[in-house]
C-alpha cells in the first residue's frame, strides 16, 4: 500500500466510492486512494437508508438532483443487474389523503413530466386499492419506476472495482488534518501521513470541517438529522406490497413517514426527522458537546429553530411517543397498529444549512486550490450516485487541469 497519491478521496461512503472508481474508468494511470475512518466502507449513511431507488419526481426542475437522480435510477438498476446484486423495480404510490393534497400531488405529477421520469400517472382511489390494496386515500400518483436495492452492497462493489484497476481503500483512517506544500497535500490520519497532488472531499457528516482544514471558505455548515425506523413484524408484512408515500410537504426536504418494502423483503415504517444532538447520533441519547457547541454558535441554527419550530416540535413528539408515530402512519394504511411495529435501525442525515436558515435543496460542491469539496449530497445521492461521482470527476478534471476525460456515456463501470 502506498502513502503517495495523485489524488485522494476523504470518505469511503457511496459517492466518494462512485467519484473514486469513475476517475479510475476516466483516468487509469491515476494513482488513487480512498481514506476512510471507519473499519468498513458504507459505515454510516450509506448503510443506514431505506435502500430506495427513487425516481425524481420530488426534485426542483432543472435542479442537479433532479437532472441525476432520474438518470442516475435507470444507472443504478443497470448496474446492479450487470454485477448481479438485488434490486427489485417495484413502484410506489403517493397518496393524498384528502381533498386539500390534491393540488400538491397534482403539481408532483406535472413535475414528473418535466422532470422526464416515466410513466407516471394520477391513479383514483379504486385503483389505488388494486395496487395496494390496504392503503387508504381519495387519489395517489403511481411512479411504476421507483425501485428498492442494498446500498452498502453497492458501495463494496464500487469499491472493488476501483481496487481491481489499482486503486486503495484505506480504512482506519480518520483525517485529523491538511496542509499544504509545494509538492501538494499532505493529509494528517489516525493512519499516518498520505501525500497528494489533489484531493476531494466526499465526507459527508464531517464534510464542512474536512472543508475547514484545507482553508476553504465554507457557504453553510452540515447538520445532522436523525430519522428512526419502526419494521412491521413479519406476520402482518402483507399490508404493504411495495412502496407507499404521503404527499410531501414541500418546504421541507424530508418525504415524512412512509412504508418501505426492503430487498431483504421485511417492510420498514419511517422515517421520521429530528435534529440529532451528535453528528453520528444514531441513538436518541447521544451527544457530543461539540458538535451541539457547533451549532449553537452558527446562526443559521437559530434562524432555522425561529423558521421550523413548530415542525421540529412534531417530529420530536412523534419520536418521543410510538402512539404519535402509529398515528401518522395510519393516515396511509388504516390498519396498522401499534403493536404489528417493532423499533427497527435509524439513519442520520447530513444536511447542509444556511446562514438565513434555510435547508440547502440541491447538491453543493465548493473548489478550493488542490481540493474539491462535496458539502452537500443528501436524498437522492444513493440513486444518483453513479451520475454525481462521474459530474465530480469532470468537475475535477477541469479544476486540477487533468486531460482527456471521458463523458458520462464513455465511463464503464
Amino acid at each position: 500500500m502506498s502513502d503517495q497519491a495523485d489524488l485522494i478521496v476523504i470518505g469511503a461512503g457511496i459517492v466518494g466510492l462512485s467519484t473514486a472508481m469513475s476517475a479510475s474508468a476516466a483516468f487509469p494511470d491515476l494513482r488513487i486512494v480512498v481514506l476512510e475512518k471507519e473499519s468498513r466502507v458504507a459505515a454510516h449513511q450509506t448503510g443506514h437508508n431505506s435502500g430506495v431507488i427513487h425516481s425524481g419526481i420530488y426534485y426542483r426542475p432543472g435542479s442537479l438532483k433532479a437532472k441525476f437522480c432520474v438518470a442516475g435510477a435507470a444507472a443504478m438498476v443497470d448496474f446492479c443487474r450487470r454485477h448481479d446484486l438485488p434490486y427489485e423495480v417495484c413502484g410506489k404510490v403517493i397518496v393524498a389523503t384528502s381533498d386539500e393534497q390534491m393540488p400538491q400531488l397534482q403539481q408532483l405529477h406535472q413535475r414528473a413530466g418535466v422532470n422526464g421520469v416515466p410513466n407516471a400517472r394520477l391513479i383514483s382511489k379504486e385503483e389505488l386499492r388494486e395496487i395496494e390494496p390496504h392503503a387508504s386515500g381519495v387519489a395517489a400518483l403511481h411512479v411504476p419506476t421507483t425501485g428498492i436495492a442494498d446500498y452498502a452492497a453497492v458501495a463494496r462493489k464500487y469499491a472493488e472495482i476501483l481496487v481491481s484497476r489499482g486503486g486503495e481503500v484505506r480504512t482506519g483512517a480518520e483525517v485529523t488534518g491538511i496542509r499544504e506544500e509545494n509538492s501538494g497535500l499532505v493529509v494528517e490520519t489516525s493512519a499516518g501521513e498520505f501525500r497528494t497532488a489533489n484531493l476531494i472531499n466526499c465526507a459527508g457528516l464531517y464534510s464542512d470541517r474536512i472543508a475547514a482544514m484545507t482553508g476553504a471558505r465554507q457557504p453553510v455548515q452540515v447538520v445532522a438529522f436523525r430519522g428512526e425506523y419502526y419494521e412491521i413484524i413479519p406476520e402482518r408484512r402483507s399490508l404493504v406490497r411495495a412502496l407507499i408515500y404521503p404527499v410531501p410537504d414541500s418546504r421541507f426536504p424530508f418525504l415524512g413517514v412512509h412504508f418501505t418494502r426492503r430487498v431483504t423483503g421485511g417492510v420498514e415504517a419511517g422515517p421520521n426527522a429530528v435534529l440529532a444532538f451528535r453528528r453520528e447520533g444514531y441513538r436518541k441519547t447521544d451527544f457530543s458537546l461539540r458538535d451541539c457547541l457547533e451549532s449553537l454558535r452558527f446562526s443559521g441554527f437559530w434562524n432555522m429553530s425561529r423558521r421550523y419550530w413548530r415542525k421540529g416540535l412534531d417530529e420530536m413528539w412523534r419520536s418521543a411517543f410510538k402512539s404519535a408515530f402509529v398515528g401518522g402512519l395510519q393516515q396511509l394504511v388504516p390498519e396498522i397498529q401499534s403493536r404489528d411495529l417493532e423499533p427497527a435501525g435509524s439513519g442520520v442525515r447530513a444536511q447542509a444549512l444556511s446562514p438565513d436558515g434555510s435547508l440547502v435543496d440541491d447538491f453543493s460542491f465548493v473548489p478550493h486550490g488542490r481540493a474539491l469539496h462535496v458539502l452537500n449530497v443528501p436524498s437522492p445521492a444513493a440513486t444518483a450516485s453513479l451520475m454525481i461521482g462521474k459530474r465530480i470527476v469532470e468537475m475535477a478534471a477541469e479544476q486540477f487541469g487533468w486531460k482527456s476525460v471521458q463523458t458520462h456515456s464513455q465511463v464503464q463501470t
